[in-house]
């Protein structure tokens, strides 16, 4: 068994959107070691322009960065989903950054068998950014696993500066200071569970964002963009909105608070000063995915 792990583990697969650079991050490396805490970190396939929805790349910094915690062991998967399924055996905790609606990538049915095998056996739930927008025939089990969805008889989204001042007291929250995300991507106004959820990052947003009935009846209210939610079945959840364009991991705050929260759902005490986020500039330059630039202003 030892060595059938350990060919999986240096196994490479060919995946065809991926550039030079990112075929060159070990992907679905798993680990024997029943002592770490394993998380399996799902990358989206391309989407949007460059500079957004940089999925690839952003959870690849989210692995090195969970690295820096003792005993973690992240496993980076690419397109979405993983080639191999047995990298889901044993992991604490599932983050899910890419796109949602009909393009989440785990609702074949198949898919879906799979992670809910996954929430009914304990394992953390992340979703970041589009992941939270779901199909609403989809919702109500999102809504169990995740503590809210997305859909679009309630839900807005749009871009815009956001200021965040954590007020709560959560392990999320160790080490985060005041921050600000500028002309990032958010969803906000979502169907929430009523018990076990806690708000974690809240902010004002333009009222002409409100683009629907159930929006526009609460002009002026600070509106949810990053939630806990702990689950009836025991195990433990969390989402932030943001994390639309890829500059914006560069805020330190932003960044301790999503690898925080990772290692709040995977069952890990977050260090009383938060995770260690380490960056380089140049850092925001790897990975990228191969999109057209945008055009420039006229």
């Amino acid at each position: 068994m030892r060595i059938i792990l350990a060919l999986f583990a240096t196994a490479t697969f060919a995946h065809a959107e991926l550039t030079d650079e990112q075929r060159r991050v070990p992907l679905e490396q798993d680990s024997a070691d029943p002592k770490v805490t394993k998380i399996v970190i799902l990358a989206g396939s391309p989407s949007n322009k460059a500079g957004q929805h940089e999925y690839f790349a952003g959870c690849a910094m989210l692995a090195d960065w969970l690295r820096k915690t003792p005993d973690v062991h992240p496993v980076l998967v690419a397109d979405g989903w993983p080639r191999d399924e047995r990298v889901f055996a044993g992991a604490k905790a599932v983050v899910v950054y890419a796109d949602g609606g009909v393009k989440l990538p785990f609702l074949a049915p198949e898919r879906w068998a799979s992670m809910r095998a996954l929430m009914l056996g304990g394992t953390g739930l992340v979703m970041l950014h589009q992941a939270v927008d779901v199909p609403e025939a989809n919702a109500a089990e999102i809504k169990d696993w995740l503590g809210a969805a997305w859909t679009k008889d309630i839900g807005c989204r749009g871009h815009w500066d956001m200021e965040f001042t954590p007020t709560v007291k959560h392990a999320s929250l160790q080490g985060v200071e005041p921050f600000a995300a500028p002309l990032d991507g958010w969803l906000y106004n979502l169907h929430f569970a009523e018990k076990g959820v806690t708000p974690l990052l809240t902010g004002a947003v333009p009222d002409k964002s409100r683009t629907t009935a159930d929006a526009k009846a609460n002009l002026g209210r600070a509106e949810v963009i990053g939630w806990a939610f702990d689950r009836p079945d025991g195990g433990r959840s969390f989402a932030f909105t943001g994390c639309d364009l890829h500059k914006n991991w560069q805020v330190e705050s932003q960044r301790r608070f999503v690898v925080n929260g990772i290692l709040w759902a995977a069952g890990r005490v977050v260090p009383a000063t938060g995770a260690p986020v380490p960056m380089q500039p140049t850092d925001l330059a790897r990975n990228l995915d191969a999109k057209p630039l945008p055009a420039p202003a006229k």
